[in-house]
């Protein structure tokens, strides 16, 4: 029910785009939460943060950022042997359950009734799949899940053209260091930096 205070869990400010924009048109009082630690190189992630900036002020809204732990990220997954598992399987699901875990913790250290996530706008994201892992994490949190899938009416090409017009960053791979190697328009390697 529109109206309530909600939680936007933000994976990079262009897919927040239309999200923002949405919610607040709906009357949501809407608090922004990043984790980033999935993403490397660190300069990468600094400019995913300054765009996430960027839109923030530009829609008036709060975000908070969870800590930059890339180390803690890669050990989770080598601890579950997902570094070697190819893009869109178990790690991205484990990615994502970090992820919103993170952002249900805050929701409630904030006091927000409600939790979404910006995830759904991608086309090559199991929205599905990300639904269930939001269900589950917000109703062990006493949360309500607000199930969007955001790309529907065309909510992936809205972003693109909003990105564009307030000049933000939009990457080319998800943001962990598997994605980068399997991304077509990443070229080169590149160190990881913990």
């Amino acid at each position: 029910m529109p109206g309530g205070s909600l939680l936007l869990h933000i994976c990079c400010a262009p897919d927040a785009t239309v999200p923002t924009q949405d919610l607040a048109a709906e009357g949501w009082r809407v608090a922004g939460f990043f984790y980033g630690s999935n993403i490397q190189p660190r300069e990468e992630y600094r400019l995913r943060l300054g765009a996430l900036h960027t839109l923030m002020e530009h829609r008036d809204l709060p975000v908070e950022e969870a800590p930059y732990v890339p180390e803690d990220w890669l050990a989770h997954m080598v601890r579950l042997g997902l570094m070697e598992e190819p893009e869109g399987g178990r790690r991205c699901t484990a990615c994502f359950e970090l992820q919103l875990e993170a952002a249900a913790e805050a929701a409630v250290r904030l006091g927000c009734t409600h939790l979404c996530t910006s995830l759904t706008i991608s086309p090559h994201k199991d929205a599905a799949r990300i639904t269930a892992i939001g269900e589950r994490i917000a109703g062990t949190h006493g949360l309500t899940w607000e199930p969007r899938i955001w790309r529907k009416k065309d909510g992936f090409l809205r972003s693109i053209r909003l990105s564009k017009e307030l000049g933000l960053y939009r990457q080319n791979y998800c943001g962990c260091l598997p994605s980068r190697r399997v991304s077509p328009s990443c070229s080169g390697d590149f160190e990881p930096i913990y």
